[in-house]
């Protein structure tokens, strides 16, 4: 769950689960960063008491105090920040995204205490290679999950393929690449493999193609230098619900399975609208 999609998502109000005042903490918005008119990343202040695990998401409310309006959105901030951080399209006319679209640093926004989901490495059978495929702000999860030293210790190679219709809307693209410098992955045994994706532009990026072509072509694995295979490789998807179904077809259709009955599997999802 990541991105602001107003059809087809539950409505949480003062009153129901994420509405009651002990469920969620009143945070002071930190930054925002427009990457394009419509797409925004932004920091909040974090409950000291706040857990969650890399791939989470959690609840977020803004409005009137009688008419609260929760949207959920995945944690792109890592786990140890003392920061939580976010990322959302806005909605023409949203019920979420017009509040959203006016807030302001140090503005409040409620933050359910609680956080939700599966797509998670502990999903996940053991593997050398994690591919972590999105598209828009589906990249929101992978971000936390990159910035888990845990997981550059795990694997052989992360690979990145972020689909995105212009190239603006690459969102943390430099950070991405700068992950590896970073003091806490001095002694990382991965590789990071960064492919992005930009379906509307010709020319802006090697690959142009949406995702499950670029799979079902091998024009994906090509470009990653790594075959994709159910004794190796572990796969988390989030993006657009077509994105998200294509692929569950194409990789079971290779072997890949989900986490069944607690036995770990070689692939999970999320979808956010």
């Amino acid at each position: 769950m990541n991105t602001i999609t107003e059809p087809g998502l539950e409505l949480f109000r003062e009153g129901g689960d994420a509405g009651q005042k002990d469920k969620w903490t009143a945070e002071r918005v930190l930054s925002l960063r427009w990457w394009t008119p419509t797409l925004v990343s932004f920091r909040t202040t974090r409950y000291r008491g706040f857990r969650f695990t890399p791939g989470h998401y959690t609840r977020l409310g803004l409005g009137a105090d009688d008419s609260i309006v929760w949207r959920p959105f995945s944690l792109a901030s890592a786990a140890y920040d003392d920061f939580l951080e976010f990322i959302a399209v806005l909605v023409p006319g949203g019920a979420f995204s017009e509040p959203l679209r006016q807030l302001r640093v140090g503005d409040t926004i409620r933050v359910d205490k609680a956080s939700y989901g599966f797509l998670t490495v502990d999903q996940l059978a053991p593997g050398k290679d994690l591919w972590l495929l999105a598209s828009g702000t589906g990249l929101g999860p992978f971000l936390s999950i990159l910035h888990d030293p845990a997981v550059w210790q795990h694997y052989e190679r992360l690979i990145v393929a972020h689909s995105v219709r212009h190239s603006s809307e690459l969102a943390w693209r430099d950070e991405i690449a700068g992950i590896p410098k970073g003091e806490l992955f001095a002694e990382a045994k991965a590789t990071l493999i960064y492919l992005p994706v930009v379906t509307r532009e010709p020319g802006a990026t090697a690959l142009a193609e949406r995702i499950p072509l670029l799979l079902a072509d091998g024009r994906l694995e090509d470009a990653a230098a790594s075959p994709l295979k159910v004794a190796t490789s572990r796969v988390l998807v989030c993006g657009n619900p077509e994105m998200t179904r294509d692929l569950r077809k194409m990789l079971a259709a290779r072997g890949f399975a989900t986490n069944r009955r607690g036995i770990p599997g070689q692939m999970a999802f999320e979808k956010y609208w």
